[in-house]
Order: structure tokens, then sequence, then C-alpha cells
């Protein structure tokens, strides 16, 4: 079985002395549980494995009571208890946390690694605070598709990063059967309620469908809303938005300007977390995706897209587009006080020079030409260059 470089990074971590709870969130479907289960496999450390989904109703005191099970492997020594799908247990993080302290106070030595969904933290990390780190699983990259599973570039454009799809790459229809049964609707009906309730859930699945369809393309939400045929208006499709960014479907990027204020105002480009979820979306076959220019170049700028996205949340750095009087970058990186200007030779017609005009407004940027001589697309891909001096 193939092992991704975050299975080894979860066994350094959880070898070593007891510090943090190790919790691993990421999108559906990218192996967070298999990743879990080779690390405990390897580790040589005594565990317990439970997962809270296989519960129907995972209560707290379901949560102590298998905690209770792991610590009485901890008498004798190190022992890990690993629970999947941590959020479906409610008021998850007051438990973990009170049963955390309890072991750290009377010192037993055990280990905690919880799994979920990318809206895992996004409203709860207050309570754990100082008290966990994050591993993202984010969607496969290029070459672990290629080392797993054989992929060429044109089937990673295609396909994406979910390696549960790859069996059916040459059924579509049974492709596309498998996303939108086990990936997007899952994520749409399930992970996003756990956020809040929402009015609108034909909007919010419309959003998704046209949001993806357009990915590299900017696009205002008032000529979208008209597009749409379900009754809302441009905030309410702005929250949804975010709604899609918090469990890695779809975001906005905005144009860049050095102004906040200016930034939030903008136009946004959309931006899937992974291509398939485009190709899901555009419903084409696979000829018309790849030999039609402009959609080559979309999927191309995607896939880039893509791999900035789920590098931005481990080396921590922010992603936009710019475009001014003409002149564009496809992306503009900022992390903290550096700037890097991406551009793409994706065959698709567009202006060029945006690179230069961006380069003598923000001389401190560094420029990158993905697809040239320098940075290849797919070394790019297979993530093999840094992006900051």
């Amino acid at each position: 079985m193939y092992k991704r470089t975050i299975t080894e990074r979860l066994i350094k971590r959880i070898t070593e002395p007891r510090l943090f709870i190790q919790i691993m969130t990421g999108p559906r479907q990218t192996g967070k549980t298999t990743t879990v289960l080779q690390t405990l496999e390897e580790c040589g450390i005594k565990n317990h494995y439970v997962s809270a989904d296989e519960q129907n109703l995972a209560r707290a005191e379901w949560l102590r009571n298998e905690w209770e099970t792991a610590r009485s492997l901890a008498k004798d020594g190190e022992a890990i208890l690993a629970v999947d799908e941590i959020q479906k247990i409610s008021d998850w993080p007051s438990i973990v946390k009170m049963l955390w302290d309890e072991d750290t106070r009377n010192r037993v030595p055990l280990k905690v690694i919880l799994t979920g969904s990318p809206t895992l933290f996004s409203r709860t990390e207050e309570s754990l605070m100082g008290r966990f780190e994050v591993l993202h699983s984010p969607h496969w990259n290029y070459n672990e598709c290629r080392q797993a599973f054989g992929y060429t570039l044109d089937d990673f454009l295609l396909f994406g990063g979910y390696p549960g799809a790859q069996p059916l790459k040459n059924d579509e229809k049974r492709w596309a059967q498998y996303m939108s049964s086990s990936i997007i609707e899952p994520v749409i009906s399930q992970d996003i309620l756990m956020l809040e309730d929402i009015r609108k859930p034909a909007l919010l699945r419309s959003l998704f469908l046209h949001g993806s369809g357009y990915s590299a393309q900017e696009i205002s939400l008032t000529k979208l809303l008209g597009q749409l045929q379900n009754a809302g208006n441009t905030v309410t499709l702005a929250h949804y938005l975010e709604l899609l960014d918090e469990v890695n479907l779809l975001t906005g990027l905005q144009n860049y300007s050095g102004e906040l204020i200016r930034i939030r105002k903008s136009t946004p480009r959309f931006m899937v977390y992974d291509t398939s979820l485009m190709t899901y979306a555009e419903g084409a076959g696979r000829k018309r995706l790849l030999e039609n220019k402009s959609y080559r170049g979309w999927l191309v700028e995607t896939a880039v897209g893509a791999s900035l996205l789920a590098r931005s949340k481990e080396e921590d750095f922010k992603i936009f587009w710019w475009r001014e009087r003409g002149n564009e970058v496809d992306f503009v990186l900022q992390k903290r006080n550096k700037l890097t200007a991406i551009e793409i030779k994706s065959g698709r017609v567009k202006n060029a020079g945006g690179g230069i005009v961006f380069k003598n407004k923000y001389p401190e940027a560094f420029s990158m030409v993905v697809g040239g001589a320098n940075f290849g697309l797919e070394n790019f891909l297979m993530g093999r260059f840094s992006l900051f001096l």
C-alpha cells in the first residue's frame, strides 16, 4: 500500500515525547484514516483505534469509555488513542480538553490522534488552545498519483487527487457518480450543515456547480447570480462561497492590491481545491476538455491553483490574483513581507507581460513562470520548487 509523506510526519510526531494532541484534518476521501492506521501499525506503540462515525449517536459517555480503555493500555508505558471523525461527537472539544488535562496532571503517558473534516477546528480551536498541533491531509498531488497509480499529466488534470476515484477513471459515468455520492453531496449536506443551518441549499449547490465550472476565471457575484435560477442575493452568495472554502471545495481568490479594503471589494477568481471538481462540474468528456485550448488552459491553471491551495495550509501563505489595466498575473502569493508573482504558460490565449508590470510596481516580488524553461509544469505540480526567495 502506498505511503504518503504525511504518514512519515505523523509517525515522527507521535513517537516524540508526549507534547500535543495530533489533529489530522483535510478533505473527505483523501486517506486520513489510512494514514492513521499506517502510523499505528508502524510506530510500535500500543494503541486503541475507534471511529465516532460508527456510532449512531456518538456521545460524551462513549468517548470517555474509549479514553479509559486507552488509559488502561498506558499503565505500563506509552499508548496511543486514535479517534476518527471526532466531530461527530457533540461538544467534543471540551470533553477532549478535560480528559487530556487529567492525563497531563496524572502523568498518564497517553498520546492522542484525532481526525475529522476541514470544518473540525474552524470554530472550536479556542477551547483547545495550546494543546494541539494540526496536520493537513490535502488532496493527493501529481507526484503521489503518478507513483501510486501511474497517472499521466492528462490523467491528473482530469481526475485530480481523490485516490478512491482512481479505479473508475476509465468509466466516466461511474466516476461522476462516485464524485457526487461519496464526496460532493456528503460535504455539502453533512459537513457544511455542521457549521450552520443553510436556508437555501439549492442555491448553495448551484453556486458550487457554476463556480467550479468557472474555475481559474473571474466573475462577479452579481453576474453569477443572474445565471442561477435560485433566489438569493450577493451577500448570501459571498457567505456560501466562504462555507465552500471552509470545506475545501471551492474558493474565490481576490485581486491583490496591497490595500485590504480594495482586496475585499474585488471580483473573485473562482478556484476549486482539486481539478476533478472542475471536471465534474463541467460535465464534458475527456476529449473536449483536453483538446480545446481554452478548457485545457483553465484545467492547467486550476491544477496549479489547487497545488498552491494545498501548500498554503502547510507553508502559511495567502493566495491572490492580479489584474490592472489589462495586465494580469495568474497568482500572487503573500507570506508576511514576501511576495511571489506566478504566471502560467497553459496554452490558453491571454495577455502577456503582466509579470513585468507587476514587478515594476512591486520590485520586491519574486517572479515565476510555470510551464517555462526554469519552472516546468510537471515538476511544479510535484512540489519540487520553493515558492519564496
